[in-house]
């Protein structure tokens, strides 16, 4: 299997930008020549924490802020780290992802949580941490894997 150098993309915080920075990374990504299975996880997961950052970490559409994205392709799947200068996550701690019971009434779902359920259903190695004035998010996704060294 063909490896990757590592890929940087970097957008200013925006509904269209989720869009764009999803495209740069799959299109940088397609040496892989990942499936559909495979690119269709990598596009969830971005795509949750992306979303997640534009609505929570910058909630002041008219003060979006800077979204970086790394990823190196190794060995054991593709090692993603997302930072941005947005508010902290609430308590310093990325949500532990627990499924919500969807035995109740419609009415009675829980607002959010589902995605944090998808992110540490889908990635390996979810940790997330405050640095000076960055929240950084870094995950390992088990896909593209291959015995060579990666990069």
């Amino acid at each position: 299997m063909a490896t990757v150098p590592p890929i940087e993309v970097t957008v200013q915080s925006s509904e269209l930008a989720v869009r764009e920075a999803l495209g740069k990374l799959l299109d940088k990504l397609s040496p892989l020549d990942l499936g559909t299975e495979e690119a269709g996880k990598v596009e969830m997961v971005l795509a949750e924490v992306l979303n997640n950052i534009v609505e929570h970490a910058y909630p002041d559409q008219n003060a979006a802020g800077r979204i970086a994205i790394s990823c190196a392709h190794r060995p054991d799947g593709l090692h993603l780290r997302i930072v941005d200068e947005g508010e902290a996550m609430p308590g310093g701690n990325a949500p532990l992802g627990v499924q919500a019971s969807l035995d109740v009434d419609l009415n009675d779902l829980p607002e959010g949580g589902f995605g944090w359920f998808l992110i540490h259903t889908l990635a390996k190695d979810v940790k997330y941490q405050r640095i000076g004035l960055e929240n950084q998010l870094s995950m390992r996704l088990a896909v593209a894997l291959t015995n060579e060294s990666g990069c």
